[in-house]
């Protein structure tokens, strides 16, 4: 920013003055921004202050407030100062919540909020005028000499025009332009925190939705911290899988083509005589297949599944298809990409996806081949607590729907025993219904079990019904913790209506899953800190803590004493049981 006033340390313990004379407690909502240069800017109530990055964390420490941001990016500017929050209300992430999809940027958030048209959102990426930005700052300067730090004069510090949008000038980095324009955005944030909290109580179960906006919040708090911190990886390691499946480190184009062909030579062995094809071409895979007797209307993964069996062409195409997913993604160039000096994988995170609000994360932190796994290795003197959610999705929905004979089998460590029983069929087909019902399979073997679910636990089946009948009908979606899930409306064949009842039925279930899975996974950040352990990749139902070995034992047990703390907030009544695997690793590898 450049332009912060001298501030000092000195001033962050006034800070800490300032907010305990304006009577702000622990949970209180303060609005928070902060520049590239360190500078934060504070709002509460009708009042204000700027101070160092430090004087963050201080008032963090001993006020504990609820600080609200526009998004991640604060979060990430206050890492990169050593800052980390403890809580907070991340504008976006509630924003997502409420109003469902992936844009959340702040004029089309405050746009939603205010009920303005989200098309007419002025666009924040375009530049202005030359000369523009210099003229704003110049204004801002006047007016903050002239008026103080905490006064707005004049259109130069307003950030919302006369048509009630925020000025697109403001929202693609005018923010920082001055101290007085820096608090003017964190005060913004503030009011559309409250906003958003107010639609929120208007809601069925506001409680919960309240609940989940702030889960949801700490979670991106989480998101930058994984951002940062990255996943320990061992390059060594990491290069003897690498070529173990696709061969050692190509010195050279020429060499690296020679490799490519080498793979497709144990494809092509199988062929039938004089019969030749590109192995990344789908079409010239199904006619190779057929000259080798299997006519397929496809060539997708799980139909060449069904005849492994059947001609080893098919055998080994798959294992081919393993191997080059491996060598175009995850290859060498993916590792000197991502894999830091220090050991660290690191990629870019978002708490929800934008449909049923799962976790995601870019670099291959979400889809890494499970043979690299193998490289995933703690720092020395550090172990990994690894703990995977048990049949989670059949637990929730016990919990969602609350289905009373449901939420019995709940109680068993493998749920499908109790269920097998219930329908009078194996343990597998046990599975199969329950999996057929959440994702709305009515025809074959799945189908069948399925009408046995419909008699045994009618309340969940209810619930899940419900939620295709709305969906058929192209009506929204609200999950267990208030995120809605969007609907396409409008004419639709039958194929594209009951598809979209498939997709309602599930993701009510995959979203309410998300939404216990994050708050366990935030909860497991906050008590493990004393343990100097860092949650350090959170995979679907899947966390992995690094923690120093000898704290490893007493941090499993915490991750369980975790989950149960979560359970009895997420679903109180203590009716639905929630299990985890938990085992102490040194690589992710050996976690079973």
């Amino acid at each position: 920013m450049g332009r912060g006033g001298g501030l000092t340390l000195v001033e962050a313990h006034d800070l800490e003055a300032s907010l305990r004379h304006a009577g702000v407690r622990r949970g209180d909502l303060l609005g928070l921004a902060v520049a590239d240069d360190g500078t934060a800017a504070v709002a509460f109530g009708d009042g204000g202050r700027t101070a160092p990055a430090p004087g963050i964390a201080a008032v963090d420490e001993t006020l504990r407030p609820r600080w609200v941001t526009w998004s991640q990016q604060t979060a990430q500017r206050l890492i990169a100062d050593g800052v980390r929050l403890a809580t907070g209300w991340d504008v976006a992430a509630v924003h997502r919540l409420l109003f469902g999809g992936w844009r959340a940027d702040p004029g089309f958030a405050w746009a939603r909020l205010h009920g303005l048209a989200p098309d007419d959102v002025p666009a924040a990426g375009l530049p202005g005028p030359p000369g523009q930005a210099d003229l704003f700052a110049a204004a801002s300067e006047r007016a903050a000499a002239e008026h103080g730090p905490d006064e707005a004069a004049g259109d130069a510090l307003d950030p919302i025009g006369p048509d009630g949008y925020l000025r697109a000038e403001w929202t693609r980095g005018g923010w920082a332009d001055s101290p007085a324009r820096l608090l003017a955005w964190a005060r913004l944030a503030r009011e559309a925190a409250l906003l958003q909290d107010a639609a929120l109580a208007r809601q069925a179960g506001a409680d919960t939705g309240v609940a989940t906006a702030r889960c949801e919040s700490t979670a991106e708090l989480l998101c930058a911290e994984l951002a940062a911190d990255g996943l320990p990886m061992d390059r060594t390691a990491a290069e003897q899988v690498l070529a173990g499946i696709i061969g050692p480190r190509p010195r050279g184009d020429g060499e690296a083509a020679a490799m490519r062909s080498a793979r497709d030579s144990l494809v092509l062995r199988h062929a039938p005589p004089g019969v030749t094809a590109d192995l990344r071409s789908p079409v010239q895979v199904r006619s190779l297949l057929a000259a080798a007797g299997l006519d397929l209307p496809d060539t997708r993964a799980w139909r060449l599944e069904e005849f492994r069996d059947a001609h080893p062409l098919v055998a080994a195409l798959l294992e081919w298809r393993k191997a080059e997913r491996i060598a175009t993604t995850y290859g060498y160039g993916w590792l000197d990409e991502v894999l830091g000096a220090d050991g660290r994988l690191r990629g870019a995170w978002t708490s929800a996806d934008g449909a049923a609000g799962r976790m995601t994360a870019s670099n291959g932190l979400h889809n890494m081949p499970a043979a690299m796994r193998r490289a995933v290795i703690a720092d020395p003197g550090h172990l990994f607590v690894r703990a995977d959610l048990g049949q989670i999705e059949p637990r929730v929905l016990a919990a969602v729907s609350g289905d009373p004979a449901l939420a019995t089998a709940t109680s068993a460590d493998d749920l499908y025993l109790p269920v097998a029983d219930q329908l009078g069929v194996d343990r597998p087909t046990a599975k199969v219904a329950m999996i057929a019902a959440m994702y709305g399979q009515t025809t074959g073997h799945g189908g069948q079990a399925g009408r046995r679910m419909r008699a045994a636990y009618p309340v969940a089946m209810g619930y899940l019904d419900a939620a295709d009948r709305a969906a058929r009908a192209g009506r929204d979606l609200r999950t267990y913790g208030g995120r809605l899930v969007p609907m396409a409306g409008g004419p639709a064949d039958a194929a594209r209506t009951a598809a979209r009842g498939r997709y309602g039925r599930n993701a009510l279930i995959q979203g309410a899953a998300a939404e216990l899975f994050k708050m366990w996974a935030v909860t497991v950040r906050a008590r493990a800190l004393p343990l100097g352990a860092r949650v350090v990749l959170c995979l679907h139902d899947e966390l992995l803590v690094h923690v120093p070995d000898d704290r490893a034992e007493q941090a499993a047990g915490l991750v369980g004493d975790c989950l149960a703390e979560t359970a009895g907030r997420w679903a109180p009544g203590g009716r639905v049981r929630f299990v985890a695997d938990i085992s102490v690793v040194r690589c992710w590898a050996d976690a079973k």
